[in-house]
């Protein structure tokens, strides 16, 4: 299997971590913030803003995420099956 990203499956866990417990927190408050300058938009535009934000944060993480819920591909310990 091709590793587009060139990290291990092991640092892969280890950045989404990273990015889950420290970054998301951080793009938390980045997104109210943005909303906050709007001067309180409309239930439905705040909404609309939200679902945006929520979707944009993961696109630069997405090779991170990919396959990392999986079994380590290269760990020969475990059954495959």
């Amino acid at each position: 299997m091709s590793d587009e990203s060139g990290l291990s499956y092991k640092a892969r866990r280890r950045w989404a971590l990273v990015i889950l417990l420290i970054g998301m927190p951080l793009y938390i408050v980045l997104a109210v913030n943005v909303v906050s300058w709007l001067d309180r938009p409309s239930l439905l535009v705040e909404l609309v803003v939200y679902v945006l934000l929520g979707v944009l944060w993961i696109l630069p993480f997405k090779f991170v995420f990919r396959g990392v819920g999986k079994a380590d591909p290269n760990d020969p310990d475990q059954d495959q099956g």
